[in-house]
């Protein structure tokens, strides 16, 4: 009878090379990602057509914009701690699901009513479906690797706002605007589908829950066929020191509530730069003196350099990652205060911005992968679901920020000196995080860990064989 063997599971992930099956989950998430950007997006695509064809004022659309909003908040705030209870994959199936259903409900909308609660459920599905997939993809990952594919596959954040907005330019006038919202409702519900059959469980999930081990055998055999003797499955997280018993107790525990604060400060300070400068650029840059076309052609430039989150996405595999989007953080309040010393400097203003947004989006772009890389497996939804919540309201606070100072009538140097202030609030979060953490880095990890597995019920020389086993990972 052949003897007992345990596997670790992350070092069985660290050792083979990233297989076909981990890009299919990457490339499914990836996809869950940029349609929450495209339907996150949808309704700023579609309110010219709304007001013309409902006779609408502007005003009358802010119930409408920010329903999504409150709906992305509930969703994060109220999955994290499901999915650490039921598991990603179902968690994530049922909030695709809501997202596409919601979604194609709000294109047959009758009344500004309906549309509202219709978009207030898109939102719950929207918020519910990205912090899962970061957990999911992350918990896929090798140690060594695991930043940048992570920053890589929420790239699709981004792209899923750009392939939205030509796709959008597009369909409106062919089809008119319900033609959008149909898109992204069918659109998700072919990917509930895809989840279905082909994104499995996360097996760090299932280790930490004791699941069968066939099941997870059968889940790493599909990555390399080195298991099929395996007998327990065995991971090493970092050693926690709370009693606490579901996500949110560890989340909110004393050894993880300063990193906990940290991440949700910066994150929603993110947020506020991003809306801030997202919104009124266009017109604060009018109001200095450049054209309306040019102006608008201008702050398009920012919201694209999210794929420099590929880049520091292998710079905190390698490095300090508190360090390397604080940095990023404290460089966009630079440049940000720049934007104010350049409005006589049109080329400069043109450098400055995309540059400012490239450090802007990729900073915000990385934190996900720091808050998956910070939680252990019991907590890790959760911690990244409540860290993308509450940054959701950092976007209402930066449009009302810059229009507080606008009210104020402050100059156009003043406004961007101000604006950027945030982003060394930031900068200081994640340096708070790093000196009340400052061995949260995979080495010392691995020096500081303790076994979660799981054991067959077998026969009393086996279990003894086992028990060895681990002792092999102190």
């Amino acid at each position: 009878m052949p003897a007992a063997r345990t596997v670790d599971v992350q070092t069985f992930l660290n050792e083979h090379p990233f297989s076909r099956f981990q890009w299919v989950i990457f490339a499914l998430c990836f996809c869950v990602v940029l349609l929450d950007r495209f339907d996150t997006a949808a309704i700023g695509y579609i309110a010219p057509s709304l007001i013309t064809e409902w006779g609408l004022d502007r005003p009358a659309l802010a119930p409408v914009l920010s329903a999504a909003l409150f709906g992305l908040a509930a969703g994060a705030l109220s999955s994290g701690p499901l999915a650490d209870r039921l598991g990603r994959k179902a968690v994530l199936l049922g909030s695709v699901l809501i997202m596409g259903a919601a979604c194609l409900m709000s294109a047959f909308a009758g009344s500004l009513d309906q549309l509202v609660v219709w978009r207030f459920i898109t939102g719950v599905g929207l918020g519910a479906a990205m912090p899962n997939a970061v957990t999911l993809m992350s918990e896929y990952c090798p140690d060594g690797r695991r930043a940048t594919l992570t920053n890589a596959m929420f790239c699709g954040f981004p792209s899923g706002a750009a392939f939205g907005g030509f796709l959008a330019a597009w369909m409106i006038p062919q089809w008119g605007w319900r033609s959008v919202l149909v898109l992204g409702g069918t659109t998700p519900l072919v990917l509930t589908a895809l989840i279905a059959l082909r994104l499995p469980e996360s097996v760090r999930f299932m280790v930490a829950k004791n699941q069968p081990v066939e099941r997870i055998r059968n889940v790493l055999h599909r990555i390399a066929a080195t298991v099929p003797d395996a007998t327990s499955f065995v991971m090493h997280e970092k050693t926690v020191t709370t009693t606490a018993k579901s996500g949110i107790g560890m989340v909110l525990s004393s050894s993880y509530l300063m990193g906990s604060v940290s991440l949700w400060v910066a994150y929603f300070i993110g947020l506020v730069i991003f809306y801030a400068l997202i919104n009124w650029m266009p017109l604060l840059f009018k109001d200095a003196g450049l054209a309306p076309q040019t102006a608008s052609l201008i702050s398009a430039l920012f919201p694209l350099g999210g794929v420099g989150a590929i880049l520091f996405g292998w710079l905190m595999d390698r490095f300090n990652a508190n360090v390397i989007i604080a940095v990023g953080f404290a460089l966009t309040a630079v440049a940000v205060y720049a934007f104010g010393q350049m409005a006589g400097n049109l080329a400069l203003l043109v450098v400055v911005v995309f540059v400012a947004g490239t450090l802007m989006n990729t900073s915000q772009s990385s934190l996900p992968a720091l808050a998956a890389g910070f939680y252990p497996t019991q907590g890790r939804a959760t911690g990244v679901a409540w860290m993308l919540g509450l940054g959701r309201f950092g976007g209402v606070a930066g449009s009302f920020l810059v229009a507080e100072l606008a009210r104020r009538q402050l100059t156009f140097s003043e406004i961007f000196a101000i604006v950027g202030i945030p982003g060394l609030i930031a900068a200081a979060a994640l340096v708070v995080k790093q000196l009340a953490h400052p061995d949260d880095t995979a080495a010392r990890v691995a020096a500081r860990s303790e076994a979660l597995g799981h054991q067959c019920q077998r026969p009393l020389p086996f279990q003894k064989i086992e028990q060895e086993a681990a002792a092999a990972f102190p």
